[in-house]
C-alpha cells in the first residue's frame, strides 16, 4: 500500500469516526458516500482470506476513526451544546451533496420496478426507528461504579446493536443508543475516566468489545446480501441513505426556540456542506476516469 492510499483510507476512517459522535449520522452512510463501503464490507466479511491485504486496508481506516473520535469528541460536544442546529445542518449538507453520485452509481447497476420497493422499505423502516425515539423514553442506563453485574452484559448487547451503524448505511448508532438510554452515559464515561479510571475503562472496554463483535457479525451478513442480491441491496442502501437526512432532524434534540443567528448560520452551513461534498465527489470521480 502506498502512502497516498494509506492517507486516503485514514481520512475516510476519520470521517466515519466523526459521524459516530453525531446523533442521527451513520458511519455506514459516510462510508458509502466516500466510496469505501464495498471494500470495507468485503474486508470485514471475509478477513481470513488474503488477511495481510485486508488488514492493511482496515488498519488506516480504524486508526483514522479512533484518531478523529479522540480529537473531535470535545469540540463536537461543545458544538452540539452551543450551536446544535448549524452543526447538524453542516452534516446534512455533506450528505445531500454526496447523494447524487450514489444515486447515479445505483442507476448504472440497473433498475427494476421491485427495486423501488427495495429502496422504499429501508426508508420507511429508518424513519420509523427515528420516530420510535419519541414514543419510547428509556431511562438513562446506570454505568456508575454501583452498576449491577447484569449491566455489563446489557452494555455489551447494546454495543452490538449500535455496531449496525458502522455497517448498515443510514442507521445511526447514536440514535439507537439514545433510544436504549445509553447515549449520554457512554459519552460521560469518557469524561469520568479521571475520577474512576479502572471502572470506566472497563465500561468502555466492554462497549468496544461489543462493537467489534457486532461489527464483524453484521459485516458478514451485509457481504452475503451484496454478493447474493447485489442490485436490490444497492437500492436498499439508497433508501437508507436517502432517509439519513430527515433522520438527523427527527432524532436530534434541539432547543425549544432557535435564535435567528443559529438559523441563518444553519442555512449557510447546509449550503456550504452540500457544495463542498458535491465538488469533492465530482473531483474524485474525474480522477477515476
Amino acid at each position: 500500500m502506498t502512502f497516498k492510499e494509506f492517507l486516503k483510507n485514514f481520512i475516510s476512517g476519520a470521517a466515519i469516526g466523526v459521524a459516530m459522535i453525531i446523533p442521527g449520522v451513520s458511519g455506514g452512510t459516510i462510508a458509502v458516500l466516500l466510496n469505501v463501503y464495498d471494500k470495507l464490507i468485503e474486508a470485514l466479511g471475509n478477513l481470513t482470506s488474503d488477511f495481510k491485504k485486508k488488514f492493511m486496508f482496515l488498519l488506516p481506516v480504524f486508526l483514522g476513526a479512533l484518531a478523529a473520535f479522540a480529537a473531535m469528541y470535545f469540540p463536537l460536544k461543545l458544538a452540539l451544546e452551543h450551536a446544535p442546529f448549524p452543526t447538524v445542518m453542516l452534516f446534512a449538507g455533506l450528505m445531500l451533496g454526496s447523494f447524487p453520485k450514489l444515486f447515479k452509481d445505483s442507476v448504472k447497476s440497473g433498475f427494476e420496478k421491485r427495486n423501488a420497493l427495495s429502496a422504499a422499505i429501508p426508508f420507511i423502516v429508518l424513519i420509523g426507528i427515528c420516530v420510535l425515539k419519541f414514543c419510547v423514553s428509556a431511562p438513562a442506563a446506570d454505568l456508575s461504579e454501583n452498576m449491577p453485574i447484569g449491566g455489563y452484559f446489557a452494555l455489551f448487547g447494546v454495543a452490538m446493536l449500535a455496531s449496525c451503524a458502522l455497517v448498515v448505511p443510514g442507521i445511526s448508532g447514536s440514535m439507537l443508543l439514545f433510544i436504549a438510554g445509553y447515549y449520554y452515559p457512554v459519552l460521560n464515561a469518557v469524561s469520568y475516566l479521571k475520577a474512576a479510571f479502572g471502572h470506566y475503562f472497563l465500561v468502555l472496554f466492554i462497549f468496544a468489545a461489543g462493537l467489534i463483535v457486532g461489527f464483524f457479525s453484521i459485516a458478514k451478513l451485509m457481504r452475503f446480501f451484496l454478493n447474493r442480491f447485489p442490485r436490490g441491496t444497492r437500492w436498499a442502501i439508497v433508501g437508507f441513505v436517502a432517509a439519513s437526512v430527515p433522520a438527523i432532524f427527527i432524532t436530534f434534540d434541539y432547543p425549544p426556540v432557535l435564535g435567528g443567528f443559529q438559523v441563518a448560520l444553519g442555512i449557510i452551513f447546509i449550503a456550504l456542506g452540500a457544495v463542498a461534498s458535491y465538488a469533492f465527489t465530482a473531483y474524485a470521480e474525474s480522477k477515476i476516469r
